[in-house]
């Protein structure tokens, strides 16, 4: 099968390769997924230049990188239920804690992270879903209901954010968001924000708290938790949450605590690699009510052939895009 592959960290263009490799047969309990896309994230940008923190050089002597992607189950292992065959599917944890991911022709893989994708879903959409939209959606929802709450949706014209911000209008929330500039700006609009503040103005507490008349936030959707900590603290309600799933302009913040216990406040640091079965299972369900509801709108800014890996990791580096990067294979 074809693959793009690399042996060490570096720039994109020095150390992915697309070559043939072995195609894979699936072990038991596992499903083998003709892939048809493949979802590029920061993450995967961050796992191939050698950015995570600790970690010195490649966990396997060949990777096959990104961990999202969609496509069609060809074959099942023992004690797979063979009636999946043929399913359209898409893909969670493809390549965390693994050697081989999505960015190649065919992925085996355990049966429960193949999960069904409604044929009114594209491919390439599919390939949002795995850390973009489990992100949004388990940010937004895991601590219950919002409806009638007022969220803030930090980056509002991210990728995990633009869908944050729908979910939780299409729950009941009142949304507002930080972008910066005018493109920015409109992309939070669109996607359901009643009202949207440069995050950047060094008065944005008192802004976002005359928007509300004085109301606190009950939850708050943070991209850049150090950054934006002293503003969150001084907005967030009493008992209120702030869930954080990035902080890389500040990656060893300091925290005001004693301004944030004595409003109770939860901290949630969200990581979707590690959630619990059920938390799995809980976003996977609104995932698919999502879906099959037509609720979600999951902004692609650029489609490429699975030969232009490099290319697309260069798009995510320059933050040069307006939503998702998706390989076609």
């Amino acid at each position: 099968m074809r693959a793009i592959t690399y042996t060490r960290f570096g720039d994109a263009k020095d150390v992915l390769s697309l070559e043939d490799i072995a195609t894979p047969d699936p072990g038991p309990g596992e499903v083998r997924v003709r892939l048809h896309s493949s979802g590029v994230n920061p993450s995967d940008i961050r796992a191939r230049a050698g950015g995570r923190p600790g970690v010195t050089e490649p966990p396997f002597p060949k990777i096959i990188p990104h961990s999202d992607g969609a496509g069609v189950i060809d074959s099942v292992g023992a004690g797979t239920d063979p009636s999946r065959l043929g399913e359209r599917v898409w893909i969670w944890n493809g390549q965390w804690q693994r050697a081989f991911g999505t960015a190649a022709e065919y992925i085996c893989l355990p049966a429960a992270q193949a999960v069904p994708l409604p044929d009114t879903v594209s491919f390439e959409e599919g390939a949002v879903l795995g850390i973009p939209g489990v992100t949004a959606f388990h940010t937004v929802l895991s601590g219950g209901s919002v409806a009638g709450k007022t969220l803030l949706v930090s980056g509002g014209a991210g990728t995990v954010a633009h869908l944050a911000i729908q979910i939780a209008v299409a729950s009941g929330a009142t949304v507002l968001a930080t972008a910066r500039g005018e493109a920015g700006f409109a992309e939070a609009r669109a996607a359901g924000a009643s009202a949207v503040f440069d995050y950047r103005d060094d008065h944005l507490a008192d802004a976002v708290l005359e928007e509300t008349k004085g109301r606190p936030i009950d939850r708050i959707i943070e991209v850049e938790f150090g950054q934006n900590v002293e503003t969150n603290t001084k907005i967030i309600a009493e008992r209120g949450t702030i869930v954080a799933y990035g902080s890389a302009r500040d990656m060893t913040p300091t925290l005001p605590f004693y301004p944030l216990m004595f409003k109770a406040v939860t901290i949630e640091l969200a990581l979707i690699y590690l959630l619990t079965p059920s938390e799995r299972a809980a976003v996977n369900a609104n995932i698919q009510a999502f879906l099959k509801g037509n609720k979600l709108d999951m902004r692609i800014s650029h489609v490429l052939p699975l030969e232009q890996c490099a290319e697309a990791h260069e798009l995510i580096a320059s933050g040069n895009r307006t939503g998702s990067v998706v390989l076609k294979i």
